[in-house]
């Protein structure tokens, strides 16, 4: 597919059908998300994989009620290792660096997925506290995004996207 409508493609899925993915398929995702670019190659992410109902449930309460979640065959958990960013950036690259690294390593994962017929959900909204706790994550260890992934049980229409006029800006436009 031309990478342009790839982009176009991509939707936030949040009915998802019961086929589990294939393990060499979701191994295959993730890995790629891993070629995604990070400040001074640290890659200071990490993916924990849940497929279980029981820590989905969980997950659910802790994304603010989220219960379309529990519809999702795999819910990826992208933390920031924030010891491995610390030490090369100090604390721009725990606070920054390590959000953008992050983010690009997500939208590789989506963009990918996409590609591959499996459908996503970014999930921003949930207290990092407690999925810290359902995962006994150690302290260094951000959670930053909850990934939805599986076959997508509908195809939601394209949502409304600003006007390029409207968000880009060009250097002799700037007075």
């Amino acid at each position: 597919m031309d990478f342009k409508d790839l982009a176009k493609k991509r939707r936030s899925v949040r009915s998802f059908k019961e086929d589990l993915l294939p393990r060499d398929l979701l191994r295959d995702l993730l890995e790629t998300a891993l070629n995604a670019p990070s400040a001074g190659n640290v890659q200071p992410w990490k993916f924990t994989v849940i497929q279980s109902s029981h820590i989905k449930e969980k997950l659910a309460a802790a994304a603010l009620n989220q219960r379309w979640i529990l519809e999702a065959p795999v819910v990826v958990v992208v933390q920031i290792d924030l010891e491995r960013a610390f030490k090369t950036y100090g604390q721009r690259g725990s606070s920054l660096y390590a959000i953008q690294d992050t983010a690009a390593a997500i939208q590789t994962l989506l963009l990918y997925a996409t590609d591959k017929g499996v459908a996503s959900c970014w999930v921003g909204a949930f207290v990092e506290k407690e999925v810290s706790k359902i995962l006994s994550l150690s302290s260094h260890l951000r959670p930053v995004a909850l990934i939805s992934l599986g076959y997508a049980a509908e195809a939601p229409p394209p949502p409304p996207r600003r006007s390029s006029e409207d968000v880009i800006d060009f250097e002799e436009d700037i007075t």
